[in-house]
């Protein structure tokens, strides 16, 4: 992984001895709100109902294990114990107090972490595959490019008042795992060859109040020119995007007013003037992907990878953890394993310090002092020898992390709505707790296989319901939480936006609703089928019928009243 120089730590000291300023500045009143609200954005810090939050960036979801314990620090002495992972591979903190913010930044930059950028106008955190660089599937490690996005967009001086907050996406493999289609700029490398690496370029997408799929601006570009050709992107949207309102001024509204082919044009003409000014030189790619090399796996963990199934046979509950929370791994003798952040009770994606320094542990025990976050709002272990799984998993489970539940209904996807944010709607966290209530089967979930839940408490979709097998969004009715349902949303390179099943539905009904949906995917499947799979060949009118009732028979019953 990337590890900070001399220079990268006398930025994140000198950003922290700034804000410094800036917070007492406020503090006393020498600082108006307004001016005041710009500047700590950008340093990741929003005023939330309860309290202040401060959104921790994790570039490319991607830890040491030092971190991860810095981590914990924070959450011990800052808030209340715990910090919630969220959909964008960062890590929030809900209960801080202003005046400390500044200490809590410089604990962070003694490892090399900060809150730059996650949040403002400007080119957010780089965020890629979460299996990157152990995928089988993988055609180049990407997190080499999404550190060298990370260096040039940090503190860009043209892109730091952008029209609209900005988000890059970046994969390597032919599986589309880092939702590139739904970010400003999706970046895919489609082919590597001994001298270049090619890309395919997503523009437009998005998701919030109008969501929309990107499309492609570039079918191949090569590596080289990445900065130019995303530089010349921002360009032009900073150039054309809208500033006179904000639900208007993602690049996402002017790719889609312009017409993509208007949109390609216009970039294509401003990178002509920049295709010569900033190429990225072959000694410079090759000096970072010096950051990304294999780690020294050991060539015995073959040899003794047949352990495994000794405790496979001797423990059905070892078993069903290794089933759903591991997959295979590019090296022979190793698995990738899944830390659910996901046990019943808990808010997803929430994690206590002890869990934290337990992480830790475990990551410099089995897997290369490394820790990743995942937009799945639970982490991984990339790097574990096959041997040593039986051991993981004993202390994974002593700890609330071993929940045998990725990608099952219980593995959901969710914001921490009307419980903390400002911005909310309506409560989300309530209908993850009625979910597992009635849903508290593992055989059951196994049963209905992988169905993706998402659930945001708004429009912005910070928990990307318009992209969820199953899609939840809040609404609020007169005073009370109500929730719209979409269907058939996908992320991967089968991505959609999920269609809407029907009228809102009450809190207290949630749980109801889903198990007629259920029900009707049971009924409707063929064998082998996921829920979205059935989905996209019955449509949604079966599903609307054993949740509203047939329309055909409510109309006769009006008549016959």
């Amino acid at each position: 992984m990337y590890v900070c120089n001399e220079s990268d730590r006398t930025l994140l000291q000198e950003r922290v001895h700034q804000f410094r300023g800036q917070v007492d500045r406020f503090l006393s009143g020498d600082l108006p709100e307004e001016e005041f609200k710009q500047l700590r954005l950008r340093n990741g810090l929003y005023m939330q109902l309860h309290a202040p939050m401060l959104r921790v960036a994790i570039p490319y979801g991607l830890l040491s294990s030092d971190q991860v314990r810095m981590l914990a620090h924070v959450a011990r002495t800052y808030d209340r114990g715990y910090g919630h992972m969220t959909t964008r591979q960062n890590i929030q903190y809900n209960w801080l107090k202003l005046e400390q913010v500044p200490d809590l930044l410089a604990d962070l930059a003694r490892v090399g972490m900060h809150a730059i950028q996650t949040s403002g106008n400007v080119v957010r955190n780089i965020s890629t595959d979460h299996l990157a660089g152990v995928a089988e599937d993988e055609i180049e490690d990407p997190r080499l490019w999404c550190e060298l996005l990370r260096q040039w967009s940090t503190l860009h001086p043209e892109f730091y008042w952008l029209p609209r907050k900005f988000k890059i996406a970046v994969t390597g493999a032919r599986k589309d795992r880092a939702a590139i289609r739904f970010h400003d700029i999706g970046l895919r490398i489609i082919e590597r060859t001994d001298t270049e690496t090619i890309f395919e370029v997503w523009v437009g997408g998005g998701l919030g109040r109008s969501p929309f799929k990107g499309q492609v601006i570039r079918e191949r570009l090569p590596g080289k020119h990445l900065l130019s050709y995303v530089e010349a992107i921002l360009r032009v949207y900073n150039l054309l995007g809208r500033r006179d309102n904000k639900h208007k001024a993602r690049i996402k509204i002017l790719v889609n007013a312009l017409g993509i082919e208007e949109f390609r044009r216009r970039v294509e003409d401003e990178w002509q003037v920049l295709i010569d000014q900033v190429p990225l030189a072959a000694q410079d790619i090759s000096k970072m992907r010096t950051h990304f090399t294999q780690p020294d796996y050991d060539t015995t963990a073959v040899e003794l990878a047949d352990r495994v199934t000794f405790d496979l046979e001797r423990d059905s509950d070892f078993a069903a953890w290794y089933e759903r929370n591991t997959r295979a791994h590019r090296q022979p003798g190793y698995r990738v394993v899944y830390v659910s952040l996901k046990a019943p009770g808990e808010a997803p994606g929430d994690i206590s310090a002890p869990q934290l320094e337990q992480v830790a542990s475990f990551a410099d025990r089995y897997s290369f002092g490394e820790v990743r976050t995942t937009h799945g709002q639970n982490l991984v272990l990339a790097d574990v020898p096959m041997m040593d799984l039986y051991n993981l998993w004993q202390g994974l489970r002593a700890h609330g992390l071993a929940t045998p539940n990725i990608g099952t209904l219980a593995d959901m996807i969710c914001c921490p709505g009307g419980d903390y944010c400002s911005l909310a709607n309506a409560g989300s966290l309530n209908v993850t707790r009625d979910l597992n209530r009635r849903f508290d089967s593992l055989d059951y979930l196994y049963d209905l296989g992988e169905i993706e839940i998402k659930i945001s408490g708004c429009m912005n979709g910070c928990g990307h319901h318009h992209i969820g097998h199953i899609g939840v969004l809040g609404v609020e009715k007169h005073g009370q939480d109500w929730y719209q349902l979409t269907l058939g949303g996908a992320s991967g390179e089968d991505g959609a936006l999920g269609e809407r099943l029907g009228k809102a539905v009450p809190a207290a009904k949630i749980a109801d609703v889903f198990e007629a949906l259920l029900t009707t995917y049971l009924n409707e499947r063929d064998p082998g089928e996921r829920f979205i799979d059935t989905w996209r060949r019955v449509g949604t009118e079966p599903f609307q019928r054993n949740v509203y009732g047939d329309p055909k028979k409510t109309a006769e019953r009006s008549l016959a009243a």
